[in-house]
């Protein structure tokens, strides 16, 4: 992640600094993976080609969807721990965890396999969120985590049903 002096704000939220500044910390991971996913998929969304385009067109999109309000519950609860969400693309490229795209994707079966990659990274990412935010102590970090687990893991259903035979 790129260097940024931690800049903290005054937070009624009954946790030690200590903690918050960690829990902050791992919730600016997922946010860069997540934005990163954003990216990615509306990516698949923008050039999946062939017989099932519109199906795949529009499920990429919702996946997008469910990644962008993600990105917003990351966030908002960077800030309400008192500390600054760092979520511009160059801090989001430095910092995501998932790699890069199958940038030779074409048809969409090759895109439906390179996202269910990307999002697998990403919810077990999340995953290993819920239980680093409950060793601080941090129930509703931890809940919110939990919140997008089960939906990475919906959309992660959606995808691999189109690769199973």
């Amino acid at each position: 992640m790129p260097t940024m002096t931690q800049q903290s704000f005054r937070t009624s939220v009954d946790i030690s600094e200590k903690q918050r500044n960690a829990i902050i910390e791992v919730l600016n991971r997922r946010l860069a993976d997540a934005a990163d996913l954003k990216t990615q998929t509306k990516y698949a969304h923008w050039n999946v080609k062939g017989m099932n385009f519109i199906a795949l067109h529009e499920l990429f999109d919702e996946i997008a969807g469910h990644v962008e309000a993600h990105i917003d519950l990351i966030a908002e609860r960077v800030t309400a721990l008192g500390g600054v969400a760092t979520g511009t693309a160059r801090q989001t490229v430095a910092a995501s965890s998932i790699g890069e795209y199958n940038l030779d994707a074409v048809s969409g079966e090759e895109h439906v396999a390179a996202l269910s990659k990307q999002l697998a990274k990403f919810a077990n990412a999340v995953r290993e969120g819920i239980e680093a935010t409950d060793k601080q102590g941090d129930k509703a970090t931890s809940d919110l985590f939990t919140e997008i687990a089960r939906q990475a893991d919906k959309d992660l259903w959606f995808l691999d049903a189109h690769l199973q035979r």
